[in-house]
């Protein structure tokens, strides 16, 4: 039988997993995305793989993930542009047509959070 406090402790780790995990996005299949991007956009969605190529000035720019099955530029504002080969995980909302230093992207991932796993 538990004791109390085993019970207390019990509760409490699963609240805290339940909670981290209601936190976390879906994440998503790129070639998805950009096959339907209509179905995310506007949704915080998070994408995983590596990065391929980027560009930016003092820390604000993008950068292309590819996740295996497609590839997805993300803009950044705020969590620095990742070089090449970097493995990680981005959380955004996917938008329809969005231009940056001359370039224009029909659909791209803006960056709300980078977690660190």
């Amino acid at each position: 039988m538990l004791t109390t406090r085993a019970k207390i402790f019990s509760l409490t780790f699963l609240s805290i997993g339940i909670l981290l995990l209601a936190g976390c996005p879906r994440r998503e299949n790129i070639a998805l995305i950009n096959r339907e991007p209509g179905r995310f956009a506007g949704h915080e969605i998070a994408i995983a793989g590596t990065v391929v190529s980027s560009f930016g000035v003092m820390g604000e720019g993008a950068f292309e993930v590819d996740d295996g099955t497609a590839r997805m530029w993300v803009f950044s504002e705020k969590y620095g542009i990742p070089g090449k080969d970097a493995r990680l995980v981005v959380v955004g909302r996917v938008q329809e047509t969005f231009s940056i230093g001359g370039r224009h992207f029909p659909v791209i991932l803006r960056e709300t959070r980078r977690p660190h796993y």
